[in-house]
């Protein structure tokens, strides 16, 4: 096995719920981060966007707080996501999720 796993902070800029047609609960969200890190000895600016997958009952406690605004942690591993139009894009599916506000 390989390591996938990633750890991100960062606030909501988007949120949306639904069920499968399985009936699983999925909540779909924006996460925008931005923070500075040191790279070869000089400090830089890091932004990215990135969606964020919850999938299954365990999220239903924390689901409904997860509205645009919000910032949270979210640790999970990221998956190929192809859409309608045919690009490409990396999702972030959570394993864990912390409000942070």
């Amino acid at each position: 096995m390989t390591t996938n796993n990633l750890v991100l902070a960062g606030t909501i800029t988007r949120s949306r719920q639904f069920d499968s047609p399985a009936g699983i609960a999925h909540t779909v969200v924006m996460l925008e981060h931005k923070s500075q890190r040191y790279e070869a000895g000089m400090l830089r600016n890091v932004y990215c966007q990135i969606q964020v997958v919850l999938s299954g009952e365990r999220f239903n406690g924390v689901a409904k707080n997860l509205t645009a605004g919000v910032e949270i942690q979210v640790e999970g591993f990221i998956n190929l996501q192809q859409s309608r139009n045919g690009q490409n894009r990396l999702v972030l599916h959570a394993e864990n999720v912390e409000l942070k506000t």
